[in-house]
């Protein structure tokens, strides 16, 4: 029996609870996002939105001056997360084997689940209408044999769509769509493809397999399959969390490395003692910096000992930026930290490494002020550092 997959993705999830709430927004131009007069960027959009070129990821003061007469309303998280704990139980009354993507989309293998439908089309109707009478919002599924073309074809039959390619039509299906609808070509793999001659998926899958593996890598023998409707990957629930993660827009651009340093240290501190409230600590730290022109950085370094002391993992942060901002100097607007591949809270000190000791007590001791009086309550010499100092 092939299997049966369906990607199931809420539309415009944002904006639709908010119409939910409100009904006089429906019909109109609606952004969800964050502060325009904080550099703010859009969450979602309307489908009456997008026709004027407003997409997530846009900044709020472009998608105003686009669409002026488009409806703005601020970003509340914990409505969704109660909406999407909802849309996910809904999904486990139909099976048990669902892979959340995010608050409003899934993965859900139906395999022999189908059967009391009738076909897999009339199961995702009975999702679809089960989603709407207890929520009001519509969703779009995608029906295929794997992951990767039931994602494409959610893709293709949004708003409040169905579409199922059967068994044995995935070629068939993906072969006319640009290369860019392939989970896995980005931008710069899409250009890389591009310069090849390369712009449908036909195109891609038709390539011998050593010449993309030559060009891309691991990458390329990936998405060499996907483009052959190959994709064996099995719908998995999500285990506990790899990495832990913050990150800061700031108000304005700046290269003042004292700021960067101090903002850094920050949420250091924010990413270990969420990392020692779970007991665990990190191997791997890296910094993510976003400059004025958008052009987005990653730099990780792994450590000799995994750790959950925020002056480790402050330090080699700290040398990471300072090496990003000596290769290129332009005006950063936002820093991001990630400390992953976590492991348990075991360790080993050095003999008479007192210093670690010391850490550690004061880590622990900072936490426990901050749980009790809260984030601000308490600041170390590198956090306090202002823009202006």
């Amino acid at each position: 029996m092939a299997r049966c997959i369906f990607h199931i993705d809420l539309d415009a999830f944002f904006v639709s609870v908010e119409q939910v709430l409100n009904p006089k927004l429906k019909g109109k131009p609606v952004i969800v996002g964050g502060d325009p007069e904080r550099r703010g960027v859009v969450a979602s959009a309307s489908y009456e939105a997008r026709p004027f070129g407003i997409h997530a990821g846009m900044p709020l003061s472009k998608a105003r001056r686009f669409c002026p007469q488009a409806i703005l309303i601020r970003a509340n998280f914990s409505r969704y997360k109660d909406a999407s704990s909802k849309f996910m139980k809904i999904l486990g009354h139909f099976s048990p084997y669902i892979e959340p993507l995010g608050l409003d989309e899934a993965y859900l293998d139906v395999t022999g689940y189908e059967e009391p439908y009738g076909s897999p089309r009339q199961l995702a109707r009975a999702i679809k209408e089960k989603i709407y009478e207890e929520l009001e919002l519509t969703a779009s599924v995608g029906i295929g044999t794997s992951k990767v073309v039931a994602k494409i074809a959610s893709d293709l039959c949004k708003p409040d769509g169905v579409l199922e390619i059967a068994p044995g039509g995935e070629q068939a299906f993906l072969n006319p769509l640009p290369v860019a609808k392939l989970p896995g070509v980005g931008n710069k793999t899409e250009q890389s493809l591009k310069e090849m001659g390369i712009t449908t998926i036909g195109d891609l899958a038709s390539l011998p397999l050593d010449m993309v593996k030559r060009r891309f890598g691991a990458t390329g023998a990936v998405i060499h399959s996907y483009a052959r409707g190959i994709d064996d990957r099995e719908v998995e629930a999500p285990g506990e969390a790899k990495s832990i993660s913050q990150q800061l827009t700031f108000g304005r651009d700046t290269l003042n490395r004292n700021f960067l340093e101090a903002n850094l240290h920050n949420l250091c501190q924010e990413v270990c003692q969420e990392l020692r409230s779970q007991n665990k600590r990190a191997k791997c730290v890296a910094i993510r910096l976003r400059y004025a022109d958008f052009k987005t950085i990653t730099r990780q370094a792994i450590l000799k000992e995994a750790s959950d002391i925020t002056q480790v993992v402050f330090t080699t942060a700290q040398q990471l930026l300072s090496k990003a901002i000596t290769k290129q100097e332009k005006p950063i607007r936002l820093i991001g930290i990630r400390i992953s591949s976590l492991v348990g809270e075991e360790k080993q000190f050095p003999m008479f490494d007192s210093g670690t000791e010391k850490s550690e007590h004061l880590d622990k001791a900072i936490d426990r002020i901050r749980r009790k009086y809260g984030s601000s309550a308490i600041k170390t010499g590198n956090g306090i550092f202002t823009e202006s100092s």
